[in-house]
C-alpha cells in the first residue's frame, strides 16, 4: 500500500515535501488542507514546527497549531531569540522554561527592581549591559507549564502571571529578587501544581489560594521565610495531593488536622511554626505524646510525612522550657537528649529522644516504636535486623530511658557513669 501524504512527511522530516518525488513545493503544498497540516504539525516539536514553516499557508497553520507537550528551555540567547520568534509564529507552545539567557546577559528589570551600586573598578561590560523583554512570554496564551529557574528576574513582573488562564503548573526556583505576592497567584484560574523554592521575596499569604480550593493538588512553598498563614486554610482543599511549607512562616498544629482534614493528602511537610513541623521546638515534654498520635493517625491514613532522608526530620526541647535543663560541664557526659529523631528499620518506624554531636557522637534513648516487629517469616524481617543494629548502637549512656530523662535522673545517670570509671 503506499503511504500517505502524513507518513511521507513525518518519516522524511520538514524537508521531506520539498524532496518527494522531485515535483515542486507549491504542487504538495496546495494538496494539503490546513487542517491536515495542523494535525502534522502537531506531531512535531516547537523547533521542528519552526523549521517547517516554509510557505504562508504553512506559517498559518502553524499559528494555528497546538504545539505537543513538549518542554522548550531558554538558557541561552540564541534560544532566546528562537523564544521571540515563536512568540508570533507559534503562539500555542504549552510548555516554557526559562533560565538566565546566558552568564552576561540578563532580562529586563521588572517594576520596583532592586539597585546594585556597581563596584568602582569593575569595567563597564561587566555582569552584561544586554537585556531581553521576559513579558513576550505573555503571547503563549495557551501555556501548560511555565518554569522560572534562575532567571536573574529582578523586580515584579505583573504580565508574567496574567495572562495564562489555561496554566496548570508554575515552578519558580532560586529566582532571588523576582518580588511575587501569592495573591497574583491565585489569579491563575487553571493552576493544579504550584512549586515556589528559594525565593525570599515570595510573600503573601497562603489563604490566597483558598480561590484555587478545587484545583490545585500540589502546592510546595519551601525556603520562603515571607510567606504566612494558617495550615489548616488549606485543609478543605479536596484534590490536594502533596503540601510541604518548610522553611516558611506559617503556623497551625498537626493535632488540628483531624481524621476529615486533607481528605487526599499523600504527602505533608509542615515548617517549624507549626506545632509538629520541621525543627519544631516543644515548650513542653508532656506535648510530644499527643503530636506523635497525630501523626500516626495521618501514618494510618497513608499520609508520607517524612523525605526518603527521614533522619533529618526532628524536632527538639526549647530552652525556654521549663523542663529544659543544664548539661554537665564535664566532657566526658553527653548533653541532655532534648532532640526527638525518627527511625525507620525496615517498614518499622520509631521515634526516640537523642542527642547529636559530631564532637562526642549520638546518644540516644531507648526507641518508642509506633509498628509491631515484623516476624521471622517476613520478606522484611531481615531488612528489619540490619537498621536495628545501627539504632541500637547508638543507646548507651541514656540506656533503659524511653522518655526523656528528668534533670535528676540525667545528674544520677552522670554520677553513675563517673563511679564505674573509677
Amino acid at each position: 500500500m503506499p503511504q500517505s501524504k502524513k507518513q511521507r512527511f513525518m518519516e522524511g522530516g520538514s524537508d521531506a515535501v520539498i524532496r518527494s518525488g522531485g515535483s515542486s513545493v507549491t504542487e504538495h503544498l496546495d494538496d494539503l488542507s490546513a487542517d491536515v497540516i495542523e494535525h502534522i504539525l502537531g506531531c512535531l516539536g516547537p523547533v521542528d514546527i519552526m523549521r517547517a514553516r516554509c510557505c504562508k499557508k504553512w506559517r498559518e497553520a502553524a499559528k494555528k497549531t497546538i504545539v505537543p507537550i513538549i518542554n522548550f528551555h531558554v538558557n541561552s540567547v540564541e534560544k532566546y531569540s528562537a523564544m521571540a520568534a515563536m512568540a508570533t509564529a507559534l503562539p500555542n507552545l504549552q510548555i516554557l522554561m526559562l533560565t538566565r539567557p546566558g552568564s552576561e546577559n540578563k532580562y529586563n528589570d521588572g517594576e520596583d527592581p532592586y539597585t546594585w551600586v556597581r563596584d568602582e573598578d569593575s569595567s563597564d561590560e561587566e555582569g552584561g549591559d544586554d537585556s531581553y523583554d521576559i513579558e513576550i512570554i505573555s503571547n503563549f496564551r495557551k501555556l501548560r507549564g511555565l518554569s522560572l529557574y534562575c532567571t536573574g528576574l529582578n523586580g515584579r513582573y505583573p504580565a508574567l502571571f496574567n495572562n495564562f488562564q489555561l496554566l496548570q503548573q508554575l515552578t519558580i526556583n532560586s529566582c532571588g529578587d523576582l518580588k511575587v505576592n501569592l495573591e497574583i497567584l491565585g489569579g491563575l484560574s487553571s493552576l493544579k501544581e504550584l512549586c515556589c523554592c528559594h525565593d525570599n521575596e515570595l510573600a503573601g499569604n497562603i489563604n490566597s489560594l483558598r480561590v484555587l480550593k478545587d484545583k490545585l493538588e500540589k502546592v510546595v512553598i519551601r525556603c520562603c521565610e515571607s510567606v504566612e498563614g494558617r495550615l489548616m486554610d488549606l485543609a478543605d482543599f479536596p484534590r490536594l495531593r502533596e503540601l510541604n511549607l518548610c522553611f516558611t512562616a506559617v503556623t497551625g498544629d498537626v493535632r488540628d488536622v483531624g481524621d476529615h482534614g486533607f481528605p487526599n493528602l499523600e504527602q505533608l511537610h509542615c515548617p517549624s511554626g507549626v506545632v509538629g513541623g520541621m525543627g519544631h521546638e516543644f515548650q513542653h515534654v508532656s506535648d510530644v505524646p499527643s503530636v506523635i498520635d497525630a501523626y500516626q493517625r495521618l501514618k494510618e491514613r497513608k499520609t508520607s510525612l517524612f523525605t526518603e532522608e527521614g533522619n533529618m526530620y526532628y524536632w527538639s526541647l526549647s530552652n525556654e522550657s521549663p523542663d529544659w535543663y543544664e548539661g554537665s560541664d564535664d566532657m566526658r557526659f553527653p548533653r541532655p537528649p532534648f532532640m526527638i529523631k525518627f527511625v525507620k528499620a525496615g517498614s518499622r518506624f520509631g521515634w526516640r529522644w537523642c542527642w547529636c554531636d559530631r564532637r562526642t557522637g549520638d546518644y540516644s534513648c531507648e526507641v518508642n516504636w509506633l509498628d509491631s516487629e515484623p516476624g521471622k517469616e517476613s520478606s522484611d524481617y531481615e531488612n528489619y535486623i540490619s537498621g536495628i543494629q545501627g539504632i541500637e548502637s547508638a543507646i548507651n549512656f541514656y540506656k533503659g530511658h524511653q522518655q526523656l530523662p528528668t534533670e535528676e535522673e540525667y545528674r544520677r545517670l552522670c554520677l553513675e557513669y563517673n563511679v564505674e570509671e573509677s
